[in-house]
């Protein structure tokens, strides 16, 4: 992903009021490419055709819990940083899920601002050095590749 570009950001909620609050924090307080959801299998189609940094999810809908959703994108897109936004009884299963979906971070609602665009900004953080370690590990296989045949080559040609 491109540093130059915006990170995207993907918000997945059965309440159109959480939504509306966090598309309008993230679009005045950053330069995040905001996309909302009510619907966790349209988001799923969202995140499948584009480049998403991080997505929030609420932990319970109605077509989807929250976990069984983010579970899905870890499939589709391994390296999207995942956060659940859950309610204080949810907790407990929310931090059961962190290991079960590789969530980076649980929210409780309501959520403080602040605080929510801190793990925002370090869970895109994450994302974008796990894709810079990807990519400098692809470019050091085919440089190790490219020395291979080259070793191969001068073998052949004194054998």
């Amino acid at each position: 992903m491109s540093t130059n570009l915006p990170a995207t950001v993907v918000i997945v909620d059965d309440e159109d009021m959480v939504l509306t609050s966090l598309e309008s924090f993230l679009t005045l307080e950053t330069d995040y490419a905001v996309h909302t959801f009510l619907s966790p299998t349209a988001a799923l189609e969202f995140v499948g055709a584009n480049e998403v940094s991080l997505i929030i999810s609420d932990y319970l809908m109605p077509e989807m819990d929250g976990i069984s959703f983010l579970a899905r994108v870890r499939e589709i897109k391994p390296d999207v940083t995942r956060i659940i936004l859950t309610g204080y009884a949810d907790k407990e299963n929310a931090i059961k899920a962190i290991n079960e979906v590789g969530l980076f971070q649980y929210v409780e609602k309501p959520w403080d601002n602040d605080n929510l665009q801190i793990v925002i900004r370090n869970g895109i953080e994450k994302q974008q050095l796990l894709a810079s370690l990807r990519a400098k590990v692809d470019e050091i296989n085919r440089a190790y590749a490219g020395l291979q045949k080259i070793q191969t080559d001068i073998l052949k040609t004194f054998s």
